[in-house]
């Protein structure tokens, strides 16, 4: 179960207000009576690089493109687009590989039952490259594995990708809807 992801801030520091202090904050310098700095206006920085190399790539490149971030309990980079939380897992391997992943709950407004929603799913991860789709109980899962290298430019790949994931989403339940249509219609199905 995923909870709440803790936002992340790019380098650098914010300059605060010390509910303490009245003021903004300063850096100790060791003698009493001055102003320190207030803990709870301290941003939230990401990870040193070479501690998960691929992940702080992936975070510079989603706060490049606007995005906003968060890093939850498993370590995933969680960002949201189009209103969808969906995630970025970072595998520190030879190659680097990272899987960008959603999960949408199906509920009663769906129709179909188990077989006709893994036949949607089969027929998505049969018709679009390098995407994967399963149905598991009442959750729809979609993810793209990828491999990066050290000059690949995450931006774009990034961008395109959630994308691509949000966009087999649609193509999910427009084979539902298709898979469905021909059932009732009495018609064979997809082949």
């Amino acid at each position: 179960m995923r909870t709440t992801p803790r936002p992340v801030q790019r380098n650098g520091g914010r300059t605060g207000t010390s509910r303490a202090c009245g003021g903004p904050c300063a850096a100790a310098s060791g003698r009493y009576g001055e102003t320190v700095t207030d803990p709870t206006s301290l941003p939230s920085f990401p990870p040193p690089e070479d501690e998960h190399p691929l992940r702080g790539r992936v975070l510079d490149a989603l706060l490049d493109e606007g995005y906003e971030p968060l890093i939850d309990e498993d370590g995933d980079v969680a960002v949201r687009e189009q209103d969808q939380m969906m995630f970025v897992r970072c595998l520190d391997t030879v190659p680097p590989m990272m899987r960008v992943f959603g999960q949408w709950l199906l509920d009663d407004t769906i129709e179909g039952d188990e077989l006709t929603r893994l036949r949607a799913a089969n027929a998505v991860t049969g018709a679009l490259n390098l995407v994967k789709a399963t149905v598991h109980g009442d959750r729809l899962a979609i993810a793209v594995d990828l491999v990066v290298s050290d000059g690949v430019d995450l931006r774009p790949l990034l961008t395109a990708t959630l994308d691509a994931v949000l966009g087999s989403v649609r193509t999910w339940h427009a084979t539902l809807q298709q898979l469905l249509d021909e059932r009732h219609g009495g018609t064979a199905g997809l082949n």
